[in-house]
This record gives structure tokens, C-alpha cells and sequence, in this order.
């Protein structure tokens, strides 16, 4: 039976300011596994540009995932539309896809009408509440990053994540679609907030 080692990486606390560290971490470890797609969660753009001057220059795919279109007021893309557009021209992929993990069952749990938690959310708590936020926020783009077909499912990713804003969590995911949820294979956390 074989074994290997990793370093894991551990920030003292969650949210933004482990962003430049994360990517640098995710960037490192993406080209000594030789993994050819990195995706990074940006709401507005912010997180976005920090993603792309990180990655300049290694070859490294770099994908977007942003909020859906009224995530947060109806009609509204939060993501700035000229960072997204420049980031365009770097050839950066920026997708935007409804949350899996939560989307129309969420509607339904906060209705007062129906009410009632359902088993994507639970799924979603689970990963925030038990090992960290940014591993939901990962494991939730790099599915809808395959929905899309923007990775090959048959390739490992490196994905992240973040507590609020920013990025703290750093994963090496085996990809599936959404339909296939449990096919899908965290097989390495590279850096997340101790303290959450």
C-alpha cells in the first residue's frame, strides 16, 4: 500500500485577507500536479483580478464562477462588468451559474408558505458548518463549472473558496455534474481557515 505527503496550510482566520496567500498556495500546487484548471469564486470582480495577475505567465487555465444574475437584487450581475470584460481579453473564462447547493430549494425552505429545509442545504450546511465554508463555495463551482462544460470531468481542478469575500479555502477536486453530485471527489485540502 502507497502513501504520499502534503503540505496543508492553515490560516489562523477565515475571509479576505488570506486572498493573495490562497491563490499563490492554489497556484503552486496546481503546477507541481501538473493540473491544468484553477477555479476561483468572485461576486464582484475584486477576487477575480487578484486570480489573474497571480497566474499571468503559468499556463494555468483560470475560471470564474460568479453569483447568478439577481442573487442579490433582482436583474443584477454583481460582477463589474468592465473588470469581467478586460479579464475576457486575458482569455479568463467567467461563467455564471445558480448555486447548486441551494438555488430553487432555497426558495422553497424560506417561504412561509412551504418552509422546511431540504437535502441540497443541508449538504451545503454541512460542508460550512463541519469543515469550512470556502470547501462549499469550492466543491459548489467546480459543479457548475462541469454543468457548463468549462472543465473536463476526467481532469482534477484545483478550486476555491471563501468565507464571505475573498478566498481562504484551497481544494484539489476530481469534477462531476451536478447530477452526478457523488461521483465527485475532494481528494486533497491544500489550505483552509483553522478557526472558523
Amino acid at each position: 500500500m502507497g502513501y504520499s505527503t502534503k503540505k496543508i496550510w492553515y490560516f489562523d482566520k477565515p475571509g479576505s485577507g488570506n486572498t493573495r496567500d490562497a491563490l499563490q498556495i492554489a497556484s503552486e500546487r496546481a503546477t507541481e500536479l501538473g493540473i491544468k484548471h484553477l477555479i476561483v469564486p468572485s461576486s464582484s470582480g475584486e477576487t477575480a483580478k487578484i486570480a489573474a495577475e497571480t497566474l499571468r505567465g503559468t499556463g494555468i487555465s483560470l475560471i470564474i464562477v460568479t453569483h447568478a444574475v439577481g442573487f442579490s437584487s433582482p436583474g443584477v450581475w454583481e460582477f463589474d462588468a468592465k473588470v469581467a470584460e478586460g479579464l475576457r481579453q486575458e482569455g479568463v473564462k467567467i461563467i455564471t451559474g445558480t448555486h447548486v447547493l441551494s438555488g430553487l430549494e432555497r426558495a422553497f425552505s424560506s417561504s412561509p408558505k412551504v418552509g422546511g429545509g431540504s437535502r441540497s442545504e443541508a449538504v451545503a450546511e454541512a460542508f460550512r458548518r463541519v469543515i469550512a465554508v470556502g470547501l462549499k463555495v469550492a466543491v459548489e463551482c467546480t459543479l457548475i463549472a462541469a454543468d457548463q462544460g468549462t472543465i473536463p470531468i476526467t481532469d482534477e481542478v484545483i478550486a476555491l473558496g471563501g468565507t464571505a469575500s475573498g478566498v481562504d479555502t484551497v481544494c484539489v477536486i476530481r469534477p462531476s455534474h451536478t447530477n452526478r453530485f457523488f461521483d465527485l471527489q475532494v481528494r486533497e485540502i491544500v489550505a483552509m481557515p483553522r478557526d472558523r
